[in-house]
Protein backbone atom coordinates (compact mmCIF):
# COMPACT_ATOMS: atom_id res chain seq x y z
CA UNK A 1 0.00 0.00 0.00
CA UNK A 2 0.77 3.32 -0.68
CA UNK A 3 2.42 5.82 2.23
CA UNK A 4 0.62 8.78 3.07
CA UNK A 5 2.24 11.50 1.49
CA UNK A 6 2.29 15.55 2.34
CA UNK A 7 0.09 17.28 0.02
CA UNK A 8 -3.16 16.19 -1.17
CA UNK A 9 -1.82 16.02 -4.99
CA UNK A 10 0.66 13.54 -4.26
CA UNK A 11 -1.88 10.88 -2.68
CA UNK A 12 -4.48 11.94 -5.06
CA UNK A 13 -1.99 9.93 -7.29
CA UNK A 14 -0.48 7.32 -5.07
CA UNK A 15 -4.40 5.89 -4.73
CA UNK A 16 -6.94 5.24 -6.91
CA UNK A 17 -6.93 8.46 -9.34
CA UNK A 18 -3.59 7.25 -10.38
CA UNK A 19 -4.44 3.46 -10.65
CA UNK A 20 -7.25 4.64 -13.61
CA UNK A 21 -4.95 6.50 -15.21
CA UNK A 22 -3.09 3.57 -16.08
CA UNK A 23 -5.72 2.22 -17.93
CA UNK A 24 -6.17 5.66 -20.04
CA UNK A 25 -2.65 5.35 -21.55
CA UNK A 26 -1.13 2.80 -22.91
CA UNK A 27 2.15 1.93 -23.99
CA UNK A 28 1.39 0.83 -27.81
CA UNK A 29 -0.84 3.92 -27.91
CA UNK A 30 1.55 6.66 -26.65
CA UNK A 31 4.80 5.33 -28.22
CA UNK A 32 4.67 6.62 -31.63
CA UNK A 33 4.01 10.02 -30.38
CA UNK A 34 6.81 9.59 -27.92
CA UNK A 35 9.34 8.68 -30.05
CA UNK A 36 8.74 11.21 -32.15
CA UNK A 37 8.73 13.89 -29.01
CA UNK A 38 12.28 12.44 -27.91
CA UNK A 39 13.87 11.98 -31.34
CA UNK A 40 13.53 15.89 -31.16
CA UNK A 41 14.51 16.54 -28.00
CA UNK A 42 17.84 14.44 -28.46
CA UNK A 43 18.72 15.96 -31.26
CA UNK A 44 20.42 18.73 -28.79
CA UNK A 45 22.08 16.42 -26.53
CA UNK A 46 25.04 14.76 -26.69
CA UNK A 47 26.93 11.84 -24.10
CA UNK A 48 23.34 10.87 -22.65
CA UNK A 49 24.58 7.70 -21.06
CA UNK A 50 21.86 7.80 -18.32
CA UNK A 51 18.49 8.82 -17.62
CA UNK A 52 16.30 9.33 -14.90
CA UNK A 53 12.67 10.55 -15.33
CA UNK A 54 10.26 11.49 -11.97
CA UNK A 55 6.95 10.28 -12.21
CA UNK A 56 7.37 8.02 -14.93
CA UNK A 57 3.98 5.83 -14.53
CA UNK A 58 4.05 2.68 -16.23
CA UNK A 59 7.58 4.28 -18.46
CA UNK A 60 5.65 5.49 -21.82
CA UNK A 61 8.39 7.63 -21.77
CA UNK A 62 11.02 5.27 -21.27
CA UNK A 63 9.93 2.79 -24.01
CA UNK A 64 10.71 5.12 -26.39
CA UNK A 65 14.18 5.97 -24.67
CA UNK A 66 15.05 2.53 -24.76
CA UNK A 67 14.39 2.33 -28.44
CA UNK A 68 16.37 5.81 -29.03
CA UNK A 69 19.24 5.45 -26.89
CA UNK A 70 19.58 1.27 -26.67
CA UNK A 71 23.06 1.70 -24.59
CA UNK A 72 21.52 3.95 -21.87
CA UNK A 73 21.09 3.19 -18.20
CA UNK A 74 17.26 4.32 -17.61
CA UNK A 75 15.87 4.81 -14.18
CA UNK A 76 12.11 6.00 -12.75
CA UNK A 77 10.79 7.41 -10.04
CA UNK A 78 6.85 6.67 -9.66
CA UNK A 79 4.40 7.15 -6.64
CA UNK A 80 1.80 4.95 -7.53
CA UNK A 81 1.83 1.30 -6.63
CA UNK A 82 0.62 -0.55 -9.75
CA UNK A 83 2.93 1.15 -12.14
CA UNK A 84 5.70 0.53 -10.09
CA UNK A 85 4.81 -3.07 -10.03
CA UNK A 86 4.56 -2.13 -14.44
CA UNK A 87 8.05 -0.98 -14.32
CA UNK A 88 9.40 -3.71 -11.90
CA UNK A 89 8.60 -6.07 -14.65
CA UNK A 90 10.79 -4.47 -17.50
CA UNK A 91 13.86 -6.20 -17.35
CA UNK A 92 15.67 -3.65 -19.17
CA UNK A 93 14.68 -0.87 -16.71
CA UNK A 94 17.76 -0.18 -14.26
CA UNK A 95 16.22 0.88 -11.07
CA UNK A 96 12.87 2.01 -10.25
CA UNK A 97 12.00 3.34 -7.02
CA UNK A 98 8.97 3.92 -5.65
CA UNK A 99 8.37 7.30 -4.11
CA UNK A 100 7.24 11.54 -4.48
CA UNK A 101 9.54 13.74 -6.63
CA UNK A 102 9.34 15.81 -3.34
CA UNK A 103 11.48 13.26 -1.18
CA UNK A 104 15.49 13.29 -0.74
CA UNK A 105 17.28 14.50 -3.85
CA UNK A 106 19.30 12.02 -6.14
CA UNK A 107 22.33 14.47 -6.63
CA UNK A 108 24.27 13.60 -9.57
CA UNK A 109 22.21 10.38 -10.93
CA UNK A 110 22.05 11.13 -14.67
CA UNK A 111 22.79 12.94 -17.63
CA UNK A 112 19.54 13.73 -18.63
CA UNK A 113 16.46 13.90 -15.79
CA UNK A 114 13.11 14.63 -16.76
CA UNK A 115 9.48 15.00 -16.22
CA UNK A 116 6.13 14.43 -18.49
CA UNK A 117 3.03 16.20 -17.53
CA UNK A 118 3.69 15.60 -13.78
CA UNK A 119 4.59 18.83 -12.64
CA UNK A 120 1.41 20.19 -13.40
CA UNK A 121 0.15 18.30 -11.14
CA UNK A 122 2.53 18.86 -8.18
CA UNK A 123 1.29 21.61 -5.54
CA UNK A 124 2.59 24.55 -5.97
CA UNK A 125 4.23 24.95 -2.49
CA UNK A 126 6.07 21.88 -3.10
CA UNK A 127 7.60 23.24 -6.57
CA UNK A 128 10.60 24.44 -5.43
CA UNK A 129 11.60 21.24 -4.14
CA UNK A 130 10.83 19.61 -7.58
CA UNK A 131 12.71 22.07 -9.20
CA UNK A 132 15.76 21.12 -6.69
CA UNK A 133 15.53 17.54 -7.18
CA UNK A 134 15.32 17.81 -10.92
CA UNK A 135 18.28 20.57 -10.97
CA UNK A 136 20.40 18.27 -8.47
CA UNK A 137 19.95 15.18 -10.01
CA UNK A 138 20.87 15.78 -13.16
CA UNK A 139 24.55 16.28 -14.27
CA UNK A 140 23.60 18.10 -17.89
CA UNK A 141 20.32 18.43 -19.01
CA UNK A 142 17.24 18.86 -17.29
CA UNK A 143 13.77 19.01 -19.66
CA UNK A 144 10.49 19.51 -18.75
CA UNK A 145 7.31 18.61 -21.08
CA UNK A 146 4.00 20.30 -19.17
CA UNK A 147 1.07 22.60 -19.79
CA UNK A 148 2.88 25.92 -20.48
CA UNK A 149 1.13 29.52 -18.99
CA UNK A 150 3.21 32.67 -18.87
CA UNK A 151 1.19 33.31 -15.26
CA UNK A 152 0.18 30.31 -12.77
CA UNK A 153 -3.26 29.63 -13.19
CA UNK A 154 -5.27 26.30 -11.57
CA UNK A 155 -7.95 24.79 -14.12
CA UNK A 156 -10.26 21.58 -12.90
CA UNK A 157 -9.17 18.60 -13.66
CA UNK A 158 -11.36 15.82 -14.94
CA UNK A 159 -13.37 16.77 -11.77
CA UNK A 160 -11.26 17.90 -9.13
CA UNK A 161 -10.01 21.11 -8.21
CA UNK A 162 -6.26 22.20 -7.76
CA UNK A 163 -5.35 19.09 -9.31
CA UNK A 164 -4.07 20.46 -12.42
CA UNK A 165 -1.51 24.15 -12.18
CA UNK A 166 -0.33 25.71 -15.43
CA UNK A 167 2.55 28.08 -15.27
CA UNK A 168 6.53 28.71 -16.76
CA UNK A 169 8.39 26.01 -15.19
CA UNK A 170 11.04 26.28 -17.14
CA UNK A 171 11.08 29.55 -16.89
CA UNK A 172 11.12 29.43 -13.16
CA UNK A 173 13.66 26.97 -12.84
CA UNK A 174 16.25 29.11 -15.17
CA UNK A 175 15.42 32.07 -12.73
CA UNK A 176 16.23 29.66 -9.80
CA UNK A 177 19.43 27.87 -11.24
CA UNK A 178 21.03 30.64 -13.56
CA UNK A 179 23.67 28.40 -14.74
CA UNK A 180 21.08 26.40 -16.55
CA UNK A 181 20.62 27.42 -20.18
CA UNK A 182 17.68 27.09 -22.80
CA UNK A 183 18.76 24.25 -25.65
CA UNK A 184 15.59 24.12 -27.62
CA UNK A 185 11.98 24.08 -26.68
CA UNK A 186 8.89 23.03 -28.86
CA UNK A 187 5.16 22.23 -28.97
CA UNK A 188 3.85 19.13 -29.26
CA UNK A 189 -0.21 19.28 -30.60
CA UNK A 190 -3.46 17.50 -30.12
CA UNK A 191 -4.39 18.00 -33.70
CA UNK A 192 -1.26 16.50 -35.05
CA UNK A 193 -1.92 14.08 -37.87
CA UNK A 194 0.41 11.49 -37.37
CA UNK A 195 1.56 11.68 -33.78
CA UNK A 196 -1.35 13.55 -31.71
CA UNK A 197 -0.26 14.36 -27.68
CA UNK A 198 -1.51 16.58 -25.30
CA UNK A 199 -0.66 20.26 -25.80
CA UNK A 200 2.18 19.86 -23.69
CA UNK A 201 5.07 22.38 -23.97
CA UNK A 202 8.69 21.06 -23.43
CA UNK A 203 11.85 22.78 -22.45
CA UNK A 204 15.23 21.49 -22.93
CA UNK A 205 17.73 22.86 -20.32
CA UNK A 206 21.83 22.43 -19.87
CA UNK A 207 24.35 23.11 -16.97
Amino acid sequence: MSASYKTEQENFWATEFGDDYIGRNTVEDNLPARLKLFSRILERTYGVDEVFEFGANIGNNLHALRMLLPEAKLKALEINDKAVETLKSYSWLNEVHQGSLLDDVFENSADLTFTSGVLIHINPDGLQSAYEQLYKSSRKYVMVCEYYNPAPVTIPYRGHNDRLFKRDFAGEMMDKYPDLKLIDYGFAYHRDTSFPMDDLNWFLMEK
